[in-house]
């Protein structure tokens, strides 16, 4: 790491400015998740085999809600088998350390941050929970945790009658959906913290980007937020993407490119430091 960033990281450390994490798939493909959006997130209904951006669709789940449940429940199932890693337990340390100073947004739908032990306070899940459900309907705002009688799926698993009555509304009765943010849905506040993540960039003095590749609208515009407001960007992805770019042309920024498991502890420890 270079010395340069070291003297950085203790600066901001020290003061009082405002840390915020952006993290994507690549820190849960370091505990065996795939991106899902590759050939792993295919799905074959009959003799049809689906993308993951036709899967992922509120319509969709309205021609075949059944189908989008099980995939979204052996999804469950493949996020539950795996466990947080070491960069995910260096986030926790991190915000022990910094309190209200840190903020957590992460695109993640696998629930690993929280697990790990990072706070839902302070964790910006702006993608979803692939373990909670909300109403279809839309009688309520209220999200509920899907019920754990409901089990994970294989790829060859049907619903049951039962998995249908437990995954209903528990308001309204109506049919429940997956509580993700869906590829033609839009991003709100109460579900996504969309305006929230917006604030958060605007008061961030150091920005560490972890595992993204910019496929979606509301990271880019945090890093962008940050990188106007010349607030100090860190990018930590194995592949180049825009965040490093976007990094190495801020007045103060770096890219690393090595796994999070490794430069996040490194991080953490040069910013605790003596």
């Amino acid at each position: 790491m270079r010395e340069d960033m070291h003297h950085v990281l203790r600066r901001i450390a020290g003061g009082t400015g405002k840390i915020t994490i952006l993290t994507g798939a690549g820190i849960s493909a370091e505990s065996g998740i795939p991106t899902f959006r590759g050939p792993e997130g295919y799905w074959t209904v009959g003799s049809q085999v689906y993308h993951p951006q036709e899967m992922a669709t509120f319509h969709m789940f309205c021609q075949m809600p059944d189908e989008v449940w099980k995939w979204y429940l052996y999804r469950m199932g493949v996020c539950g088998a795996a466990q947080p890693n070491p960069g995910h337990l260096a986030l926790v340390d991190m915000e022990r350390h910094f309190g209200d100073r840190f903020t957590l947004i992460t695109q993640n739908v696998d629930g690993l941050h929280l697990r790990a032990g990072n706070t839902l306070a302070r964790t910006y899940q702006i993608h979803g929970n692939v373990f909670y459900m909300r109403c279809s309907l839309e009688c309520s705002e209220a999200v509920h945790p899907i019920p754990p009688a409901v089990k994970p799926k294989t790829k060859d698993q049907d619903l049951t009658d039962s998995d249908r009555e437990l995954l209903r509304c528990p308001l309204c009765g109506a049919r429940s959906r997956p509580h993700i943010l869906l590829f033609d849905e839009s991003y709100n506040e109460h579900h996504y913290h969309f305006y929230s993540s917006l604030k958060a960039a605007q008061q961030t003095e150091l920005l560490i980007v972890v595992g993204t590749a910019g496929a979606t609208n509301l990271p880019n515009q945090v890093a962008r937020e940050v990188y106007q407001r010349d607030g100090v960007i860190i990018d930590i992805n194995i592949e180049t993407n825009p965040f490093a770019q976007l990094a190495e042309k801020s007045t103060c920024g770096f890219a690393l490119q090595e796994p999070s498991a490794s430069a996040l502890p490194a991080l953490f420890k040069v910013m605790t430091a003596a």
